[in-house]
């Protein structure tokens, strides 16, 4: 039985392509979903833990994870595997909107200086707002930050990367954030959110920047910094992209 599922997973049947994929496809499709299992598990799991989240025999989760080690992808600790650090290389190296993460570095933990919030850069991604960059704040207790993680378009920051509006747009003790894809996902209560656009050279949007502290405080001060720091990297962007179109016409 493990035998026949193994083929089944690698995409063939008796040597034979199934389809238009071939072996190689279907290797990788597994590989990646036991990766994902590891990420949606907070990075560390067990064997039959990763085999049953990806539907496969043990043996076939074993083999793909003993390839991924050597390549850096997975590690092993014992009876559990940990997600790599060159899992961790080219993550940082992936860039959502070019030079997006090299200008929002120093806007984001000045706007994390300036009033102790959580705080979050998110690109609109397959229908819901992907966290690109996170710095942690007083918000961390209600909700944990970490690249990776999504909000639903009707929050804050979701209506800030779809509203033609320049915002600033506001969720006053939201108890349903929504996060997704975090070891700690589900509802968090109490949390007050600010969320700006942040615009490339054309104008069009392309990120949002959101402040995340605990409810009931003034929110003045939060905007504030907010729209600093979205204009920052707005202008950052702007900058770069003037940069790049001279290198361009000198070539």
């Amino acid at each position: 039985m493990a035998e026949t599922d193994t083929k089944t997973m690698t995409g063939t049947k008796t040597g034979t392509k199934t389809g238009t994929e071939g072996p190689g496809r279907g290797v990788l499709e597994g590989a990646f979903a036991l990766l994902d299992a590891l990420r949606r598990r907070g990075g560390e799991a067990g064997l039959t833990e990763l085999a049953v989240a990806c539907g496969v025999p043990k043996a076939t989760a074993h083999r793909l994870l003993d390839q991924l080690g050597p390549l850096g992808a997975v590690e092993r600790r014992g009876s559990r595997y940990v997600l790599g650090p060159q899992l961790f290389r080219l993550g940082e190296s992936w860039q959502p909107y070019p030079g997006l993460r090299d200008a929002a570095r120093l806007p984001l933990h000045r706007l994390r200086a300036a009033t102790g919030a959580g705080v979050v850069l998110a690109v609109p991604h397959g229908g819901r707002a992907l966290a690109v960059a996170t710095v942690p704040g007083r918000a961390e207790g209600a909700v944990a930050l970490r690249e990776g993680m999504t909000f639903p378009l009707g929050t804050a920051m979701g209506r800030a990367l779809e509203s033609r509006d320049h915002g600033p747009f506001v969720d006053r003790g939201t108890r349903a954030v929504g996060v997704a894809g975090s070891a700690r996902a589900g509802s968090a209560a109490g949390v007050d959110c600010v969320a700006l656009p942040v615009r490339g050279p054309g104008g069009r949007v392309v990120a949002g920047v959101a402040a995340l502290a605990p409810a009931g405080g003034s929110l003045g001060p939060v905007v504030a910094a907010t729209v600093s720091a979205a204009s920052a990297v707005t202008a950052g962007l702007q900058g770069a992209g003037r940069e790049r179109g001279m290198s361009l016409a000198s070539v």
